[in-house]
């Protein structure tokens, strides 16, 4: 029975985009593990969700692997079969002043380590197996600060915006690296727009719940690959054009 039932992996669980993440999912039907870096915080959170829970500092490369890899071992011991979802909630914000002529070798790496280099490590770990077996989705949340195009990248808040724009071509390089949906497997980025959590600030105009509602729907919508798409940037269910240039614009060559 366990084999049959979905489940899913959710980092920043223990609060705000994380917890109404997965708080959606174990809501439609799935076993939720929620990975949060203060113990007391995930586990409270665990708790009140009702779904299994680790703490660990994602940051940490060796260690963050260590503890996929324990969950990993977990689920299969229950019963499970390879990972369905994996939702990649964790982030911090830069600080106010961090242009990056200001921006300090210390902030880079705090902000880098956490919002790029550990959502290549999470990815890196969890999705070889998702893809040998030809199903799964994985769900990052980015920001409309990191887009090309627009107001996204147009200075201040550097380490921030440089690695939310990094999390967008990482997402979108991997999704042609695995065939763009066809081989089952997808993978996309969301924009939550400015939501009252910890980072947003309480007068944010959107609720944590609303800022969620689209990673729950790739993490549950049917899928099409003849007339779907995946290795976008999401905003409300729609895709953000991240990029500035086109590929024809660019005198490139779109990969097959």
């Amino acid at each position: 029975m366990s084999a049959e039932k979905k489940w899913a992996i959710v980092t920043g669980g223990s609060r705000g985009l994380g917890f109404e993440t997965a708080k959606g999912l174990i809501a439609a039907g799935m076993h939720v593990y929620i990975i949060g870096q203060n113990p007391e915080r995930v586990k409270e959170s665990a708790q009140t969700l009702g779904c299994e829970y680790r703490s660990v500092d994602v940051a940490d490369s060796k260690r963050f692997r260590e503890v996929l890899a324990e969950i990993i071992q977990d689920a299969t011991n229950k019963g499970f079969g390879t990972l369905d979802i994996l939702v990649l909630a964790h982030g911090v914000m830069s600080e106010k002043m961090s242009k990056t002529l200001r921006t300090t070798d210390e902030e880079w790496r705090r902000v880098l380590a956490i919002n790029l280099d550990a959502v290549f490590t999470a990815i890196n770990h969890l999705a070889p197996a998702m893809t040998e077996a030809r199903k799964g989705r994985v769900i990052v949340y980015s920001a409309c600060l990191g887009r090309m195009s627009g107001p996204g990248t147009h200075g201040g808040l550097a380490p921030y915006r440089i690695s939310k724009a990094g999390v967008n071509a990482l997402v979108k390089n991997l999704s042609y690296e695995t065939g763009l949906g066809a081989r089952g497997f997808l993978v996309d980025a969301i924009c939550p727009n400015h939501c009252r959590t910890d980072m947003g600030g309480p007068d944010a105009p959107r609720s944590a719940q609303e800022g969620a509602e689209t990673a729950i729907w790739l993490a549950t919508r049917s899928f099409d690959a003849a007339v779907d798409k995946t290795g976008l940037l999401w905003e409300d269910q729609q895709v953000v054009d991240w990029e500035l240039f086109s590929v024809a614009e660019c005198g490139g060559e779109q990969s097959n």
